[in-house]
């Protein structure tokens, strides 16, 4: 008993779960670059006499950047060589509620903000750029989420993260970039997406991106198979539960978190697109209250063929077809 107290880590329980840490100096490299750059950015737009709400600054903060810690750092990361399930939560916690932190606090409208024009102008081009436009096209970072996962537990790729500590922190940074691949674009201010992506077209592929993303867990869960079983049977401590357990457990965290991360972001899409109503709204009270202001007496009737028509029959804007449609001409 004192020869396996020496060599297995102590029996998890959820005391030690949450009391248990150790540091990740690359993943703690990545959150102290991605922490000062935003600071900066913020601090940039405030000097320049603008502003930048503290809902954003703490999203990306506290469950962003909070994500990627708890994620590499925590008991998770304690315990993710020893049992399967702990690994799983970390992979899921990285791929789908990091980048939706992330994306809260929208970095990139916060970088054309702060960056000069110059600067600016290049975060643009590299965004509009063919590459870019590609990995972020929904349908293909729809797909490229719950196929990382799949690559992940169904080939060598997992396993031998578990043996090499180098890959196991590409693998972090991998599952990381693919979930904000998806992420970024739908949910920032900035124009990353087609034209047709509106505001209903981005929560229907949310409400999709959900469905989407418990496969990997359902999978994981009913697989017969174990992933890297070769290492977790050889490095089961005693008091952990049967090993085909052990990753059916892991699997349904996986599918628990998946949905747990689809629905503030689907109620993000959502309140996006009640702002943007509320604003088109208010745009259209403007022009119409311009229009239809009374004008001042004319001192002879008969007034020209082009001040009888309203604006909204002349014009070829958004707006004015919007009036054409809801049958103010007649």
């Amino acid at each position: 008993m004192s020869e396996l107290s020496a060599v297995y880590l102590p029996e998890l329980t959820a005391g030690r779960l949450l009391g248990s840490w150790r540091p990740d100096v690359p993943a703690l490299l990545l959150v102290v670059v991605l922490g000062g750059l935003y600071g900066w950015g913020v601090a940039r737009v405030r000097g320049r006499g603008g502003s930048w709400p503290l809902a954003r600054l703490a999203a990306f903060a506290g469950l962003g950047l909070g994500a990627i810690v708890v994620a590499t750092m925590s008991g998770l990361a304690v315990y993710d060589r020893e049992l399967f399930w702990p690994a799983a939560v970390q992979n899921v916690t990285l791929d789908l509620l990091a980048p939706l932190g992330l994306a809260l606090g929208d970095p990139l409208r916060l970088a054309v903000e702060a960056l000069p024009e110059g600067g600016a102008g290049r975060l643009r081009r590299v965004m509009s750029g063919r590459l870019v436009r590609t990995l972020t096209f929904p349908l293909v970072s729809t797909v490229l989420v719950p196929a990382t996962e799949l690559t992940v537990y169904f080939t060598p790729y997992f396993a031998t993260a578990l043996r090499v500590g180098w890959l196991h922190e590409l693998m972090y940074l991998h599952l990381l970039a693919v979930g904000c691949l998806f992420v970024l674009p739908v949910l920032t201010r900035e124009q990353a997406l087609p034209a047709w992506c509106t505001h209903p077209v981005r929560a229907a592929l949310v409400f999709l991106d959900g469905i989407v993303d418990a496969l990997p867990g359902l999978v994981v869960m009913t697989h017969g198979t174990l992933i890297a079983g070769a290492w977790y049977l050889h490095h089961a401590p005693p008091w952990s539960s049967d090993v085909h357990h052990d990753q059916q457990i892991g699997g349904g965290a996986m599918l628990g978190l998946a949905e747990l991360a689809a629905l503030p972001f689907l109620l993000a899409i959502l309140a996006q697109w009640v702002r943007a109503e509320r604003a088109q709204t208010a745009a259209l009270d403007r022009l119409l209250d311009a229009e239809l202001a009374p004008a001042a007496p004319a001192s002879e009737p008969g007034p020209g063929p082009e001040l009888v028509r309203p604006w909204w029959e002349t014009e070829k804007s958004e707006v004015a077809a919007r009036l054409r449609r809801q049958g103010w001409g007649d």
